[in-house]
């Protein structure tokens, strides 16, 4: 939703896992309450008294969930900001005290001085998607420790210690893969979505299942904004006499990651995007630049095929 009108009052919300910190601006007045249901009630019938009608939380971990639904059903406009922009806002006014409180008052002056597009909540779809997606990952990683760690001991105690571990990790995994494959699979606009990423090249059912839980915007944006959100956009930094240099930042690191192995496997199998890594190498580019281009290739072309609401055709790739 586009902000058009400016707002006399606005709220800022610093969530911790005790305790929730508002504050209200330009008036500056905060309060503090128990992040429980009968403190949620609370704010939002002190918000609702002030006449409020944005309010603006950083993007930081689950403490501020019950909040955000609780304000989303009650009718507010609540927007979710990531602690970077806050953090620049912040150094912007030049202060450098920093309390709940402070965070608070700081980020109800955002909320009220910023005329910017707010990011749409997550559904509570999305959001159970995206929490077994990260499950998934976080037993991945703890299986690829265990494998580490199975090569660094001696002796059959430690090795079936290890063994067993892993063992269990891998049951977990499997069994987070099969809801995700079942809600994903039960879901017919997301099953959809599933079999185009599948028929584009380098892009296996892993890759597709954290693309759909992990970057729902896909299909929703213009080329540009979907590599700035999957941090496969080169930035440009150039200052006085010396040269430009562009490098990505910033975005979603799971999704590059997932796109760069995609890649990987797209540019030795596919014959387009091998000549298109060949080319890249051969201008002299490293080899991760040159992945990160077909990374990008593919995140576009996924972009524009989910738009578009038809499967990769083997013709050609956007880019």
């Amino acid at each position: 939703m586009t902000i058009a009108v400016p707002l006399a009052v606005a709220a800022g919300v610093d969530a911790g896992q005790r305790f929730l910190d508002v504050a209200l601006a330009p008036s500056g007045q905060t309060f503090r309450m128990p992040n429980l249901a009968e403190g949620i009630a609370e704010i939002i019938a002190r918000l609702e008294r002030s006449g409020v009608r944005r309010v603006v939380l950083e993007a930081i971990g689950p403490y501020a969930e019950p909040l955000v639904k609780a304000l989303s059903v009650a009718g507010f406009e609540v927007g979710i900001v990531n602690p970077r922009r806050i953090k620049a806002f912040r150094e912007a006014e030049g202060s450098r005290a920093k309390t709940d409180r402070l965070d608070a008052r700081l980020i109800a002056r955002f909320a009220l001085t910023m005329p910017e597009t707010l990011r749409p909540l997550p559904t509570d779809t999305q959001l159970e998607l995206k929490a077994l997606s990260l499950r998934r990952r976080q037993l991945t990683e703890m299986i690829a420790m265990e494998k580490t760690r199975m090569k660094q001991v001696r002796g059959t105690l430690l090795l079936d210690s290890h063994r067993a571990a892993i063992a269990a990790l891998s049951a977990q995994c499997q069994a987070i893969e099969a809801e995700l494959a079942k809600r994903i699979g039960d879901d017919a606009e997301l099953r959809r979505v599933l079999h185009i990423l599948k028929s584009i090249p380098g892009i296996g059912e892993r890759v597709a299942t954290l693309l759909i839980t992990d970057l729902p915007e896909l299909g929703q944006r213009d080329r540009k904004a979907i590599a700035s959100l999957a941090g496969l956009a080169p930035h440009v930094s150039q200052s006085g006499a010396a040269p430009p240099r562009a490098a990505i930042a910033g975005g979603r690191p799971c999704v590059r990651a997932a796109l760069y192995m995609a890649a990987l496997v797209a540019a030795r199998h596919h014959p387009k995007l091998r000549d298109d890594y060949n080319a890249l190498r051969l201008q002299g580019k490293p080899g991760k630049v040159a992945l990160i281009a077909i990374a990008r290739k593919l995140l576009v072309t996924a972009n524009a095929l989910v738009k578009a609401d038809t499967p990769y055709q083997g013709k050609t790739l956007d880019t």
